[in-house]
């Protein structure tokens, strides 16, 4: 699938939604990876930031929004294509992410 001229529709409060959420990430980590540089944060903080923010549950919207507007433009071949690729991702906690593992399957 040529995903470079291919375009996705999807409403736009559903977009803004999303970009706030983003926004408020990139900007709440960028703030807490300074602090963290200049030694008024820690592991701490960081971890009640994503608590405390709701990361997970706010970044899983974000994807299902994005996922239910590609599964009702595109055909099945296509989400299993672009399926395949979010899996090649780079996930904490596995052998191939940067980061401690968490896995104890070895």
């Amino acid at each position: 699938m040529d995903m470079s001229s291919r375009e996705i529709r999807m409403p736009l409060d559903k977009v803004v939604a999303v970009l706030q959420d983003l926004n408020e990430f990139v900007v709440s980590l960028d703030r807490l990876g300074s602090r963290r540089a200049s030694g008024t944060a820690d592991e701490y903080t960081v971890g009640r930031f994503i608590t405390d923010w709701d990361v997970a549950r706010r970044l899983a919207r974000a994807r299902r929004i994005i996922s239910v507007a590609l599964d009702a433009q595109l055909t099945e071949e296509d989400i299993a294509e672009i399926d395949a690729l979010c899996d090649q991702g780079r996930f904490y906690g596995t052998n191939s992410a940067n980061g401690p593992s968490t896995d104890q399957s070895s």
